[in-house]
């Protein structure tokens, strides 16, 4: 099902040059997002419209709330703890990467409290970059490769399947997921889409899988960067649902208010071109837009 007449409204709140990892708060009720290249942390609350912004030393591609307060950031140069009150940072751990070429990307905890995040490798010629688990029994340990764009991470509402894709190859996975142990078994494509070809116009190309989240249902709710859309999909990989945007670059869905009911979407208009923003003026805001079932609250770290 395909459509295009939803009341999509943008937040009031400053335009990003590439808006990720929306995170509705479990306990502040409040919408944090991350700007990447624009190395700065945002927290919006839709109740009263205040909006505050912190300055970041280096790309922050995620983030999660902490059960002992503040955040957990997936920085370039490793996991920080941050606590929004004092802006005070430290670090948990190193990147295990090169930072000059790889850089922590979307990033979620799972039903524990285990922070799993994957990583982009910025050559996007090899399929160098990997997927992490952090938590503080065994620190940050590489748990899968093979990837080029870690992105789309998630869990069933029972937390026995992860939900993560590749970007670049356009193909969101699923794994079977031991809670107690955290640790995935074999790969299995959920999703495939066709890769764009060298000349292809942007209207006929689908776009590729980046951010997700996932609803009560069980449903897997994916962003299509470069695709203008939003796609929800069966847990069997079927496409129940297809959204227009009026954007052609959205990064991820978040589920936030009270009842969890709206779906928050980042977009991006870093590098699009300028034709593309002249008519997309909603490029690099973010979006919200109300539903009929609720998404699973945030996981919290710890």
């Amino acid at each position: 099902m395909t459509q295009t007449s939803l009341d999509i409204t943008a937040l009031d709140a400053p335009v990003s040059l590439l808006g990720e990892s929306p995170l509705w708060h479990p306990v502040e009720q409040q919408l944090y997002w991350t700007d990447i290249p624009g190395k700065s942390l945002h927290r919006h609350d839709p109740r009263t419209g205040q909006h505050q912004a912190w300055p970041m030393e280096t790309e922050v591609g995620s983030l999660a709330p902490m059960r002992n307060g503040g955040l957990l950031l997936a920085r370039r140069d490793g996991l920080w703890h941050f606590d929004p009150d004092t802006a005070r940072q430290h670090a948990l751990a190193a990147a295990p990467y090169d930072p000059s070429r790889e850089r922590f990307n979307d990033g979620k905890c799972d039903p524990q409290g285990r922070f799993w995040t994957g990583t982009l490798y910025e050559p996007r010629d090899a399929a160098l970059a990997a997927l992490y688990c952090y938590d503080r029994e065994h620190g940050l340990r590489r748990m899968a490769g093979d990837i080029t764009a870690g992105n789309g991470l998630g869990w069933s509402p029972d937390g026995r399947t992860l939900y993560y894709s590749d970007t670049k190859a356009h193909t969101i996975y699923a794994q079977d997921f031991d809670a107690a142990t955290g640790q995935p078994g074999a790969r299995r494509v959920l999703a495939q889409f066709p890769l764009k070809q060298p000349d292809q116009d942007l209207d006929s190309y689908g776009g590729r899988p980046d951010g997700a989240a996932v609803d009560a249902e069980g449903t897997y709710w994916c962003a299509m960067f470069e695709g203008q859309r939003l796609l929800r999909l069966s847990p069997q990989g079927q496409v129940l649902r297809e959204i227009q945007l009026p954007v052609r670059c959205a990064t991820m869905p978040c589920f936030g208010g009270a009842d969890l009911k709206t779906l928050y979407i980042t977009t991006s208009r870093e590098k699009r071109p300028a034709a593309e923003l002249a008519t997309q003026p909603l490029a690099g805001r973010v979006l919200s837009l109300r539903v009929d079932t609720p998404g699973l609250a945030a996981n919290s770290f710890g």
